[in-house]
């Protein structure tokens, strides 16, 4: 296994919290932790699903510089209580149905109109 700098197992041994950040900014979360000299456990073995994000255990007395780290980045983050989920993978994937449909009631319009003239 490879060893992070700042990763340590000691941290759920000490008051922490639980912080799940999606895939897609897991790296420069953690990139910037390890910037910010911020001590943090995760463990991909331990977590079989990560569709919800990668599970981070963090200091308590962390928890201001994170705060900055995640909103200075844009990074979706949420807590085991109040999960987030991506809005903009959602959006795009809303657009992308509604061009389908319409796409679908465009063939069908056509489809009649042809009917109709022969």
């Amino acid at each position: 296994m490879i060893q992070i700098p700042n990763s340590s197992f000691k941290i759920k041994h000490k008051p922490h919290f639980k912080l799940y950040v999606l895939l897609k900014d897991s790296i420069v979360f953690e990139t910037e932790l390890i910037k910010k000299d911020i001590m943090f456990y995760s463990e991909l073995n331990e977590q079989p699903d990560i569709s919800g994000g990668i599970r981070y255990f963090l200091l308590d007395t962390d928890a201001k510089k994170i705060d900055c780290i995640v909103i200075e980045n844009n990074i979706q983050a949420s807590t085991e209580t109040i999960t987030v989920p991506d809005i903009e993978d959602k959006k795009k994937m809303l657009k992308k149905t509604v061009l389908l449909i319409g796409f679908l009631i465009l063939i069908i319009l056509i489809l009649f109109a042809i009917e109709n003239i022969l």
